[in-house]
């Protein structure tokens, strides 16, 4: 426990804690208003709960007060808890980072954010939060990022690192992910990262767990950081001085959590009769602590017992003093959920609001007029100037710019690969990027790859041997020193440009997402591509939405994909993954079926994430080697490629009949297509690239139909179904849920029948699998050729 008498010299004076209060309390004002705002006074047609949360956001006032308004500097990043959004709307107005106007519609239609949002709040965003405990760990993978970029000169050196900043609620805690984030950064040795817990020991249902800080603190130490906990606020110091501070120390100490809470909400009286309960009459300065409790009125004794180190602004800046270097660091600041409100520490207070005869007595105690609520330093007891100045001041004020830039990084007309006459899109991608390792260059240089412990499995193995992988120190391969053979030669050094991790999917995505920021956070640009098995995307789905409501850019290749993993079985294919391609907003799906079109894809995916209007792209990949076209592509068909589809044998006009495939399945179609041609002569075979980028291409353009504003445009797949005749029938096949593909038919009213899988895989061969879901070239003939009901 940290002492605030105690330490170094501390960084802030009498003067600063004063006027650090007064902030405080006028954000606490702020935050409270916000809120009441939102559900009591703003128009409500729709009479549905517009929510906040006044008590989580009164927790962590002085924290954040401290933070913006004194430790921060202009390099660090934070992550603030989602209950948060409103005290850092507060402080980002106070600042002039944020108007009135977005205040005044928190949570509605263009207002500031209910969460934070790095997306759709004003720049002031470094990290979006809103799924617990997500907007913690990244901020341990930023860390890594920031690492990887300064070893490599990268980003300037001309100054201290920043700090990246978890403001953690305690129940966030019970997520996984956290604790799969703080293994696989500490085999990585991250530094300046600091993760603030506030400890109100409450959740959304109740209170947590007795003694849950001792379970944190050997959480946070067993994986090399330094835990600071900061349990008594200054008033409670003080009393600790006198005599019976001993006994009240001591019942704070042994005083349940969910009786503490009650108590808090209770006040004065309920304190002083508990204590008194709960201290043994035999203790030998037992007359100590009554005179003690007796020379505080009920209202002065409440303020110290509720005077826990998150809520005193000295205790909290001499913590943060306590930091000297950049181990990473944990804080547990104990905190009263509701703290100066009167829903303090009552157990529903999680999603409570105050009353509007509870707000207009909390906005007298406040000392602000009625009609002057939004005014920015209204009721403030110290000089406007004082204020003025201490914000000037603060370190963090200095920040010039929230979003970093570094140059575009330019990509090669073509991306080379050895041509094979037979080969799998998975090991394409491995050949493509091994040519990249070796061409060198600034492209060669700015790709990053991570993986959770499949590197190899994912033909990552060769860009390793070349680009090697990285780490703080130099690590020679051991099986190479003693001369053992082995096709991996892996050196890892911090010049290496592969980031090993865990089996664990959630840090993959978040380690892509604070890779996929590191222009926009740090000032350099990144390529970063993330491999892994395509049915386990699923299990990391919620920080892959995370890394692309951030606005992340990166390379996700998932392989192998489908019941063409055949042998592997049920829990190792992917269904779903192609609508996920298709849903994810922010991330676009590929599916190609043939080397140079993923030659084609992978080049247009390095510009795509460079795009302002650009996003992060995904790949399924697939491990089934076949024939390869002996073809030159030209400029149209690889245009055609990247828009998402192009004929590989076109249909004469008014055809009847077309075959549409996706992916792995193409020889099936192929060979459908071949069966049919005598009876259907100018059937056209339609490759499906990317379903997603055709789907989000008609929508788009249907969106502007319906506004009027679409000027004659025709979407991409319109062009592509335009020969057929108006009853022409189609037959579409993936390795995937049949929906990926079945929506084509709505396009120009075309009838379709979808096949896919829709169940769970099972073991076997990629024939006998093709053949039970029916994706095989005989069922795609004969679904060909049913006659559609009209």
């Amino acid at each position: 426990m940290i002492d605030a008498g105690s330490g170094p010299a501390p960084s802030y004076s009498a003067d600063d804690i004063r006027v650090l209060e007064e902030l405080e309390r006028r954000v606490r004002w702020l935050s409270t208003w916000t809120i009441h705002n939102a559900n009591h006074l703003r128009d409500n047609p729709d009479g549905v709960k517009v929510g906040g949360h006044q008590s989580s956001c009164a927790s962590i006032n002085t924290i954040l007060t401290a933070l913006y308004f004194h430790v921060m500097n202009e390099h660090d990043r934070i992550a603030v808890k989602p209950h948060g959004s409103p005290v850092m709307h507060a402080i980002q107005y106070l600042l002039g980072n944020q108007s009135r106007e977005k205040l005044e519609a928190f949570r509605g239609f263009g207002g500031a954010q209910s969460y934070p949002s790095r997306t759709k709040d004003n720049d002031t965003v470094d990290f979006s939060t809103g799924s617990v405990g997500l907007g913690a760990a990244v901020t341990n993978f930023a860390a890594l990022t920031q690492d990887y970029l300064r070893m490599k000169g990268i980003t300037p050196q001309d100054h201290d690192p920043g700090r990246m900043i978890a403001i953690v609620g305690d129940a966030e805690l019970d997520e996984g992910n956290v604790y799969e984030c703080l293994m696989d950064t500490w085999k990585h040795d991250i530094r300046n990262c600091w993760w603030v817990i506030d400890y109100n020991r409450q959740s959304l249902d109740g209170v947590v767990n007795e003694h849950l800080f001792r379970v944190i603190g050997r959480m946070f130490r067993s994986v090399g950081w330094n835990v600071i906990t900061v349990k008594y606020g200054r008033l409670q110091m003080d009393a600790f001085k006198k005599p019976g501070g001993r006994l009240l120390k001591k019942f704070i100490n042994e005083c349940p959590n969910d009786v503490y809470s009650a108590l808090a909400f209770q006040g004065g009286p309920a304190w002083r009769r508990q204590i008194l309960e709960d201290t043994r009459a035999d203790e030998p300065d037992i007359g100590e602590l009554h005179d003690l409790l007796n020379s505080y009125s009920d209202d002065e004794l409440h303020a110290v017992m509720s005077n826990l180190g998150g809520h005193s602004m000295e205790a909290v800046l001499h913590a943060f003093d306590q930091v000297k270097d950049d181990r990473p660091t944990c804080f547990i600041f104990y905190t009263i959920k509701g703290y100066g409100l009167p829903l303090m520490g009552h157990k529903d207070n999680h999603a409570g609001l105050m009353t509007p005869e509870q707000m207009d007595a909390f906005r007298k105690a406040q000392n602000v007029r009625e009609g002057h609520e939004w005014d920015k330093f209204e009721g403030i007891k110290v000089p406007e100037a004082e204020l003025a100045s201490q914000m000037a001041k603060a370190p963090y004020a200095k920040r010039k710019t929230y979003r970093l830039a570094d140059q575009r990084v330019p990509i090669p007309e073509a991306l080379t690969q050895s041509r094979q006459e037979r080969t799998s899109t998975q090991e394409a991608f491995g050949r493509i990027l091994n040519e990249i390792a070796r061409a060198g260059g600034m492209l060669a240089d700015r790709i990053v790859t991570t993986s959770p412990d499949v590197t190899v499995s994912t033909n990552l193995g060769p860009w390793v041997n070349q680009r090697g992988l990285f780490g703080r120190y130099e690590k020679e391969d051991t099986f190479r020193e003693r001369k053992v053979p082995s096709a991996q030669k892996w050196t890892r050094s911090p010049k290496g440009q592969h980031i090993e991790l865990g089996i664990a999917e959630n840090d993959l995505f978040l380690n892509l997402a604070a890779l996929g920021l590191s222009e926009s956070l740090f000032g350099g640009r990144l390529l970063p591509i993330g491999t892994l098995y395509d049915p386990f995307i699923s299990r990391g789905l919620d920080a892959l939405n995370y890394a692309c409501y951030m606005g992340a850019r990166f390379m996700l290749v998932a392989t192998p994909s489908g019941v063409t993993l055949a042998p592997e079985g049920g829990a190792h294919q992917s269904i779903s993954t192609p609508l996920i391609g298709m849903g994810q907003p922010g991330l676009l799906g590929y599916e190609p079926s043939f080397a140079d079109e993923l030659a084609e894809i992978m080049r247009y995916g390095f510009n795509y994430m460079q795009d302002e209007d650009g996003g992060a792209i995904y790949l399924r990949l697939s491990t089934r080697p076949i024939d390869q076209p002996k073809r030159e592509l030209d400029d149209e068909t690889k245009r055609q490629i990247t828009l998402g589809g192009y004929w590989l044998k076109k249909p004469d006009p008014d055809a009847s009949l077309a075959i549409v495939y996706t992916g792995a399945v193409a020889p099936q179609a192929i060979s459908a297509h071949e069966a049919l041609a005598d009876r259907f002569p100018g059937a056209g075979l339609l490759a499906v690239t990317s379903a997603a980028r055709l789907y989000n291409d008609w929508q788009r353009v249907e969106r502007a139909r319906l506004k009027g504003t679409d000027g004659g445009e025709m979407a991409h797949i319109e062009d592509l179904l335009e020969p057929l005749a108006e009853k022409a029938r189609f037959c579409t096949v993936i390795d995937g849920h049949p929906a990926s593909l079945a929506w084509m038919g709505s396009v120009r009213g075309h009838s379709v029948a979808p096949l896919g899988v829709d169940n769970f895989g099972q073991t076997g061969t990629p024939r006998d699998l093709y053949d039970h879901f029916a994706i095989d070239a005989k069922s795609i003939e004969a679904a060909a050729l049913r006659v559609p009901k009209h």
